[in-house]
């Protein structure tokens, strides 16, 4: 199938219109200010979308959606068609952690190192702790393109053992020279950037929040419907903007009636787009204090996260590391593992609310428990293997 993508748009006046490629990761060069750099959407040939596209078999690999992404140029991983998963009340789980890297950050990828194949890049540079670093050098390798990703000094001990074995170049520095290395390499090296090089603001890569609207097309299709709420874990918003266009683009195409609301939920040591919401601005800057969900500890917003919750009627909020890891507890115990960071929507729902009546609610779930910064670090003693302390552990473990 062959994509029906025309132009980037910029997303503070969509009347401002770029050529598709190449991508423009810094920003749109004609609305952007001082203040905000604000990022670009992609606009489609919506009139020519194929009737049937959503009555079509599931498929793992994004080619299934391919009318409504930019050109796929680089080869996929079998990324998407991950499970929804209903909890004993209702609420259902998305679990990205099913994908190829074993996070949402694969269906980002997929676009975003096709956007680097098309338009002849170099490299791929990422700046990633975690999920995003992973998947860049996953999607990289398979294109046959260099990965150079920063990770800091704090990062999980298994995350550069991830990046290496697929071939990344791995730079461990701290933060204040992440992004100034980064342009560089851009500038110098030919390299593209998936991850945000600007300082007044997140714009990240345009093509990434297209791999995301495919989430909101696989829940809308399993469903039936569309659901009456999406809770997700939120850091500069891409996946919270991504899930939201996906959901207006099938009201725009007549698949479903209604766009769910989305609230995005943050880590309470953080809360930028709380922040910017709150104060009405487009971008704000907070201070990020320590906390165990560190893949969405974000000091600043992105607008697209702005225009997602607004656009929708929803919300941000905040949570607690307890909370949660409570949340993440609840998820275990219905054999979901996750990370903390991934816990954050269904966290937001049981400590804010609210529980819809008016149809489903869905929380994603973004990635594996082995992403988690404590994973591994705790050690175990060995078992006593006489009867009676065998027959003990068991009988507290059926009793409760």
């Amino acid at each position: 199938m062959t994509s029906l993508a025309l132009v980037q748009r910029s997303l503070a006046d969509p009347s401002v219109r770029h050529p598709l490629l190449p991508p423009l990761t810094g920003g749109c060069p004609v609305t952007s200010t001082d203040e905000v750099a604000y990022p670009l959407d992609i606009d489609y040939a919506y009139d020519e979308v194929p009737a049937d596209l959503f009555t079509r078999p599931a498929a793992h690999g994004l080619e299934r959606w391919a009318p409504l992404l930019p050109p796929l140029a680089a080869p996929g991983l079998g990324e998407g068609n991950t499970p929804l998963v209903e909890l004993p009340d209702g609420v259902w789980i998305k679990d990205e952690s099913r994908n190829p890297t074993w996070s949402h950050k694969d269906r980002l990828n997929r676009v975003a190192v096709s956007a680097a194949v098309a338009s002849g890049a170099r490299g791929i540079v990422v700046s990633s702790s975690g999920n995003h670093g992973a998947a860049a050098a996953a999607y990289a390798a398979r294109a046959g393109l260099p990965c150079a990703v920063f990770t800091s000094p704090d990062a999980p001990p298994a995350v550069a053992t991830h990046l290496r074995a697929y071939g990344a170049t791995v730079l461990t520095a701290p933060y204040a020279s992440v992004r100034p290395l980064m342009r560089r390499i851009v500038d110098e090296l030919g390299f593209q950037n998936v991850s945000s090089v600007t300082d007044n603001g997140h714009t990240g890569h345009p093509f990434g929040p297209e791999g995301y609207k495919t989430l909101a097309y696989e829940i809308a299709v399993e469903l039936g419907r569309a659901p009456a709420a999406v809770h997700l874990p939120t850091g500069y918003g891409e996946l919270l903007f991504g899930v939201a266009k996906g959901f207006q683009e099938l009201v725009r195409l007549g698949v479903t009636a209604s766009v769910p609301r989305m609230y995005a939920t943050e880590p309470a040591a953080a809360g930028a787009l709380t922040e910017a919401l709150r104060t009405g601005r487009p971008v704000a800057r907070v201070p990020a204090g320590p906390t165990a969900a560190y893949a969405i500890d974000c000091e600043t917003n992105g607008y697209r996260g702005v225009l997602a919750v607004r656009d929708t009627g929803g919300e941000a909020r905040t949570v607690t590391d307890d909370q949660m890891a409570a949340a993440r507890a609840e998820l275990a115990a219905q054999g979901l593992w996750c990370e903390t960071s991934s816990a954050a929507g269904l966290a937001g729902l049981r400590s804010h609310g609210p529980r819809e009546s008016e149809g489903p609610v869905v929380c994603v779930v973004t990635s594996s428990g082995y992403k988690d910064i404590a994973t591994a670090r705790e050690t175990y003693a060995p078992v006593d293997t006489d009867w009676p302390s065998i027959e003990a552990a068991l009988t507290a473990a059926t009793e409760g």
